[in-house]
């Protein structure tokens, strides 16, 4: 089970100095994945369901990735998640490819439909369209990826006669992983992604995430080319070794630890090095 880290795009640690410097410690602790989540816009004032307060600062997931991209070599970056509709698939297909190839194939992305209505609302997306889009913008961008010829005809989409170069360093374009917790998510994670990308507080909750997408693997097909569903999970609190052992004995490739409250880079830097140190 490796270990990444998460949500380091945001609040004090957005900053370029701070970006540079906790990258560099992550890569050189032996951290094997960078990950950062996407809110274009919050409530304000912030609603129940907002991850945090609107005055406070996230950066564009795709900018801050390339900008770690930059001063890292070997760290894996990936999204978790992007909120897909509310980005054009034509457009973010060649965000995404260009991301890989600046990289150098290090590209994950994590993408979910979100569930803020304001913020979907505010780029013209209906919650209701929310579950088709994602669905229909993954189709759009893997042709867009993989075929020779690429074109797509949708309800939201269509495309004929183009193409969108570079492709993405790694064949068939970066590995796609499926957020959430509910049981639409975990069918999408069956039928359309490299992986599942999820996030909570205990071994406890991941094994009841993991009874769903076993549920799931009953009720969808999973495409031969897609492989074994692969698992990845953020810890939203600290984790200690008997924590450690219990995810990896869930059968976690990743676990992604998140340090927060980040108000404070120093505070950041030692819980990093805290959790190093963990047997992975």
């Amino acid at each position: 089970m490796e270990l990444g880290v998460y949500g380091l795009s945001a609040k004090a640690t957005h900053g370029p100095r701070a970006t540079t410097q906790l990258a560099a410690l992550a890569e050189e602790l032996g951290y094997r994945s960078w990950w950062v989540g996407d809110h274009v816009a919050l409530p304000d004032p912030r609603t129940p369901e907002s991850p945090m307060d609107a005055a406070e600062s996230i950066l564009d997931p795709l900018v801050h990735l390339a900008y770690v991209a930059a001063v890292t070599e070997r760290i894996e970056l990936g999204t978790g998640i992007i909120v897909l509709p509310q980005r054009h698939p034509v457009v973010l297909a060649k965000q995404l490819a260009s991301l890989d190839v600046l990289s150098d194939g290090r590209l994950r992305v994590g993408v979910g439909p979100g569930y803020l209505e304001p913020e979907l609302a505010a780029v013209g997306v209906p919650m209701s369209e929310r579950g088709a889009r994602t669905d229909e913008y993954l189709d759009a961008m893997t042709a867009l990826w993989t075929q020779p010829a690429p074109s797509h005809h949708g309800t939201h989409v269509a495309f004929d006669h183009l193409d969108a170069r570079p492709r993405p360093v790694q064949a068939g374009g970066p590995r796609i992983l499926i957020g959430g917790h509910s049981p639409a998510a975990y069918r999408r994670a069956v039928a359309r992604g490299h992986g599942w990308f999820g996030a909570g507080d205990s071994p406890d909750r991941l094994a009841a995430d993991l009874a769903g997408l076993r549920k799931a693997a009953d009720e969808v097909e999973r495409p031969a080319r897609l492989g074994p569903l692969e698992l990845n999970y953020t810890a939203m609190t600290p984790v200690d070794a008997e924590a450690f052992h219990r995810y990896a004995g869930l059968g976690l490739a990743r676990l992604v630890v998140y340090p927060l409250p980040l108000d404070d880079v120093r505070d950041v830097a030692a819980y990093l090095r805290r959790h190093a140190r963990l047997p992975h």
